[in-house]
Order: C-alpha cells, then sequence, then structure tokens
C-alpha cells in the first residue's frame, strides 16, 4: 500500500480495513476519534472487561491479556511500519489492554473503576519516570504496548494504597 502525506496524518476507515492489524492497531475504529483518541481506546475496554470477564476464571482472563499484548505488539509493529509512526496517537490498543488489567484487579465498583480509568490515563499521559524511559528507548510494537503496562501498574499501586488507607480507616 501506497501512503500519502494525508494517510498517514489522518488515518480513515479505509486504511484500518486494508489490513488486520490496522483495525486491532487502532482498537476496532477508536483511535479514528479525532480528539484524545488514548481515552477512547481506554473506554474500549470496560464493556469489553463486561462482555469477558464473567465467562473467564482469572486466570483464562490473564492468559486472554497475554495474547491481547502479543497481538498488539504484531499489530502495533505491523501498522507503525506502514505509517511511517512507531507509535502513532491513533493506535491505542495499547492502552486497551492495559486497561483491561487495571479493571481485572481493580474493585468491581464505579467509584474505584472510575479512580482506575483517572490514574491510568493520567499516568499514560504524563508519563513520570520510568515509562517516560521505556516509551523513547522500546521501539516497535512492543515499545507501544510496554510503557502502558507501566502506566497500568502505577495505577493499580496508587489504588492499592488507597484501598489500604481506606480499610485502615473503617
Amino acid at each position: 500500500m501506497t501512503l500519502t502525506p494525508d494517510l498517514v496524518l489522518r488515518p480513515s476507515w479505509r486504511f484500518l480495513l486494508s489490513h488486520p492489524a490496522h483495525l486491532v492497531a487502532f482498537g476496532f475504529g477508536a483511535g479514528l476519534m479525532p480528539v484524545a483518541p488514548g481515552t477512547w481506546g481506554t473506554l474500549l475496554a470496560p464493556p469489553v472487561f463486561l462482555l469477558v470477564s464473567p465467562r473467564l476464571d482469572p486466570l483464562e482472563f490473564l492468559l486472554m491479556l497475554a495474547v491481547l499484548f502479543a497481538l498488539g505488539v504484531w499489530a502495533c509493529e505491523v501498522t507503525g511500519r506502514v505509517i511511517g509512526a512507531a507509535d502513532h496517537g491513533g493506535m491505542v490498543w495499547d492502552e486497551t489492554v492495559a486497561f483491561l488489567l487495571v479493571l481485572f484487579f481493580a474493585p468491581a465498583t464505579l467509584p474505584w473503576q472510575a479512580a482506575a480509568f483517572l490514574l491510568f490515563r493520567l499516568f499514560d499521559i504524563l508519563k513520570p519516570p520510568p515509562i517516560r524511559y521505556y516509551d523513547q528507548a522500546l521501539k516497535g510494537g512492543f515499545g507501544v504496548m510496554f510503557d502502558d503496562l507501566i502506566a497500568a501498574s502505577y495505577a493499580l499501586l496508587v489504588l492499592a494504597v488507597a484501598k489500604t488507607i481506606m480499610e485502615g480507616v473503617t
């Protein structure tokens, strides 16, 4: 596929449907949103979680996440190479998979999951150390996917501390 500068700057449904990797990397269209595509990619996770988590035991869910992570490495590698941008802003599968991990461990109530969402987006956007380091040092599909796992870990750490504090208060 020959890319025009327009296609690189504004991928379209036509681009996404031209290869399965593009469709996955762009979160089945969530990455096409003109504003805050990473947030839309993160918002893809809750309905997936609600649909899938009741049907899988915890080990099966974690294995599914490993498969989705590997799928993301491949999809983001292929798509980044075609676009010519290793981590194009529209590639949001990394946010989706990482937030699925957060939802798996977060308490299953709306306030906790809303806090999890806000914390994950905060860490993903601000990229405190070592997230920024890995975001810049690791290239290709693995690099795209990996830094979001660290953001997810930070969000989960803050949630765990908050939960421990709240349990100590009651």
